[in-house]
């Protein structure tokens, strides 16, 4: 079976992003809160035009309770490696049918997860495996959107610290409405209303990617242990 190449694809709704238009966004949001930013995308932009993803991970409850309470209809698109750990499944499930969720799972292709699985990508070459695997199939979705939301917080990682509320991202707006939210401000939420954490934390798991790649630890320490690598790709 032949290697897969890493392959960056371009939404054609690239061509009208601009430096201005991205800069004007962060102006007009920058001073609005979490969901006053969520309500105000989708008078800006058109729900069939939005992607919401979710690693349905440790906290996802907080982000997922939001945008179900104020846009009821919104998919959430999961990007199912096939990695997963049984539990963080459970959690998708439970969590889809406490806030009445539809969510749509983006797949690898079979012949590089295949791959994948043969080499043992995610330890001989895991950004190769979380190209194949996540990065990729999330592409191809990506291509029928006009922006994408994630639930990145700015106290995660260094990478994630330097992020803006929007920027251009491979040809796509990223939207990061919780890029400034403070961990005593998700934790007050959470706590606020009860929301569930994700099974593995009570285990002592804060951040949950695939089974391979994570072990018990504070923050990300628990990810890729032992390699340079602190992100999978999606959000470079």
């Amino acid at each position: 079976m032949s290697s897969p190449q890493m392959i960056t694809r371009v939404p054609s709704n690239s061509a009208g992003l601009t430096e201005e238009a991205i800069a004007r966004l962060n102006h007009e949001y920058r001073p609005l809160g979490f969901e006053e930013r969520i309500r105000r995308l989708y008078q800006d932009f058109e729900v069939g035009n939005v992607l919401v993803t979710s690693s349905f991970a440790a906290t996802s409850a907080y982000f997922l309770h939001i945008i179900s309470s104020l846009r009821p209809d919104q998919p959430i698109h999961f990007i199912n490696t096939g990695f997963h750990f049984p539990e963080t499944l459970k959690y998708r499930d439970y969590l889809s049918e406490l806030f009445g969720l539809t969510v749509l799972d983006v797949n690898p292709d079979d012949h590089h997860h295949q791959y994948s699985l043969n080499e043992n990508l995610w330890n001989t070459d895991p950004d190769l495996c979380c190209s194949v695997n996540k990065v990729e199939p999330l592409e191809a979705v990506k291509l029928d959107f006009e922006v994408w939301v994630s639930s990145l917080m700015g106290w995660q990682t260094d990478h994630r610290a330097g992020l803006d509320i929007f920027e251009e991202r491979r040809g796509i707006i990223k939207f990061n409405p919780m890029i400034d939210v403070t961990r005593e401000q998700r934790d007050a939420y959470i706590a606020e209303h009860q929301l569930p954490f994700h099974p593995l934390v009570a285990e002592g798991y804060s951040s949950i990617g695939c089974s391979h790649c994570t072990v018990k630890g504070d923050g990300r320490s628990g990810r890729w242990q032992g390699k340079p690598k602190t992100e999978c790709g999606l959000h470079l």
